[in-house]
């Protein structure tokens, strides 16, 4: 797969582009908000190069064919409000993760449903992918209605697999195949 130039996405209401530096308050917004940040354990961003180094971050690995990352902004304002990408790619095995957040302002709007429902098609068609997978935490009640609304299957539940801040924590992993 080569994300060059990058594959910009147009939906009804939705512009899926490339996180690019502009979007550097934004990022770091998703990054520390601990609203955005509740069920993702990971240390909030503490200072917009933290932000920075992510945006490059996601910006090499699409140069790499690695992954590729898309801004979620709505059609009249360009300002990314999320993200959504398709990453952690076994590409021998026609496989790769989505992943998905959104500023708060905009949770229960459809956005993500929108953003997924293309990106899912994105994967299948253009990628050539067998299945996705997603894992999330099993309290993230809306993560896990959107992946089941996209007809996701649980595939498996384990028990304290992520350690994090003194922590252990349980993981759900769904996936959706090609031929669902």
């Amino acid at each position: 797969m080569n994300f060059a130039p990058f594959p910009i996405i147009k939906t009804d209401k939705l512009l899926l582009r490339q996180v690019n530096k502009s979007d550097l308050n934004e990022v770091f917004f998703l990054r520390s908000d601990k609203r955005v940040l509740k069920f993702l354990d990971r240390v909030p961003a503490k200072s917009t190069e933290e932000a920075l180094i992510f945006i490059e971050k996601i910006n090499d690995l699409e140069k790499n064919n690695e992954a590729v990352t898309w801004a979620i902004t709505l059609k009249e304002d360009t300002k990314l409000i999320g993200t959504i990408s398709l990453w952690n790619m076994q590409k021998e095995h026609y496989r790769a993760e989505i992943g998905y957040i959104l500023h708060p302002n905009f949770y229960g709007k459809g956005i993500m449903q929108e953003a997924m429902t293309e990106v899912i098609k994105f994967g299948f068609q253009v990628m050539k992918l067998h299945s996705i997978e997603a894992n999330t935490n099993p309290d993230n009640t809306a993560s896990i209605k959107l992946l089941e609304r996209n007809k996701f299957i649980r595939e498996g539940y384990f028990r304290e697999n992520y350690f994090f801040g003194g922590k252990f924590y349980d993981s759900v992993i769904y996936s959706l195949l090609a031929t669902d």
